[in-house]
């Protein structure tokens, strides 16, 4: 049974995915408010994305020196920063301000991605999937609250979506003393003196590979679509009623899987489980092919959110497997770094695809990279079978 910390890093990953999502389905269109130029409207998505990938190795480098507790009140307290910046640049109009808003936020994001870890290390060790999935599905709450809190406080003052802002800075308040509270193992003394590899030994293990780029092309292929939807939805006429229901049954697909994800992981294997999502990504943007409706986009983006789930979660659970203890922050920071970067480039391109190819030919030009990480899994597991029934192998 998993014990009360990974339930209270579960409730704190729920409040961060929570004002994640509220950011989600604001930030690109108040980027377009205020942005010069249309092609600028994602910018600010992309810089917390850039904010959320710069500080994914320090953050884990410095979480395994001084631990997870002072590791993640840093990044609750960077969190209540940028929502007080974001909340004064909406309120007076000011991109460039909302800008470094969403940067600091994307900071305090990607010092919140180590919940997950944190979870694994905090629970019996047969139970690491099950701990990602709990983590993960925390996120169902966020898919409720995330969305709804944007429409609530859409018109809270007069400036539009000042509001939701106001509500963030509550909810990183709330985590900072959540976090303040809760028990955490510290790092363990192999953890702080054993003999780390070479990153170049690290990355010759096909595990580690297969894990690293399903959980980029994953990522990556989400967050561009995900991010482009508003766009799309707006040019055809939808309200933003519409696109936050659309983007909160979206989240849901991405997080109401996990509480059978991990246990479908135990039977039958994190491969297996990381295919069928790349099989659901290409499912999505096929589907966006066949027409703009709401229920095209509602079911493509519920396909998006399952496929996410099951490449993310299966790709952080294969990642689990592939690193000896001193290797730890390491390897979880490199590969966040890895993942994020994706992320980033995909927000960041998001807007300028929407604006010059148009919404069918950007979800045509995923197919490549989902296909790209579809045979580097294939290529993985195969290698991983051959060093694991060498009796040389050191595992």
């Amino acid at each position: 049974m998993l014990n009360i910390t990974v339930w209270g890093l579960s409730l704190g990953q729920a409040l961060l995915i929570t004002g994640n999502i509220l950011l989600v389905s604001v930030t690109a269109l108040i980027g377009q408010s205020l942005a010069p130029s249309f092609a600028l409207a994602t910018l600010p998505v992309a810089l917390q994305f850039l904010g959320l990938m710069g500080v994914t190795l320090p953050a884990a480098l410095l979480m395994g020196w001084l631990g997870r507790k002072k590791g993640f009140l840093a990044g609750n307290l960077i969190g209540v920063s940028g929502a007080i910046l974001a909340f004064y640049a909406v309120q007076d109009g000011l991109f460039p301000l909302f800008c470094l808003a969403t940067f600091l936020l994307g900071m305090a994001i990607g010092i919140g991605q180590q919940y997950r870890f944190a979870a694994t290390e905090n629970a019996p060790a047969d139970k690491a999937p099950q701990a990602i999935s709990m983590i993960m599905g925390a996120g169902v709450i966020a898919a409720v609250l995330g969305p709804n809190m944007a429409i609530w406080f859409e018109d809270w003052a007069a400036t539009k979506y000042l509001g939701a802002f106001a509500a963030l800075i509550a909810l990183y308040a709330f985590n900072t003393l959540l976090i303040a509270v809760l028990p955490l193992r510290p790092p363990t003394q192999q953890e702080l003196t054993g003999q780390p590899q070479s990153y170049g030994a690290l990355l010759k293990k096909p595990d580690l590979v297969g894990a690293m780029v399903a959980g980029s092309v994953g990522y990556g292929v989400m967050v561009l679509v995900m991010t482009a939807t508003p766009l799309a939805m707006q040019a055809c006429g939808f309200d933003f009623g519409s696109t936050a229901n659309i983007i909160q049954w979206h989240v849901l697909g991405m997080f109401l899987p996990s509480f059978m994800t991990g246990k479908l992981i135990a039977r039958h294997g994190s491969y297996r489980i990381i295919q069928l999502g790349c099989i659901l990504l290409l499912g999505c943007v096929l589907l966006n092919q066949f027409g703009i409706s709401y229920w095209h986009f509602f079911s493509a983006l519920v396909l998006l959110g399952v496929g996410w789930n099951f490449t993310f979660i299966g790709a952080t659970a294969l990642l689990t497997k592939s690193y000896q203890p001193a290797d730890k922050a390491r390897v979880q920071g490199l590969n966040d770094l890895i993942v994020f970067s994706s992320a980033a480039a995909a927000s960041l391109l998001s807007g300028y695809w929407h604006s010059i190819f148009g919404w069918e030919i950007l979800n045509l030009l995923m197919i490549p990279a989902i296909l790209v990480a579809m045979f580097t899994l294939m290529s993985s597991q195969k290698r991983a079978v051959i060093i694991a029934n060498t009796p040389t192998s050191m595992g």
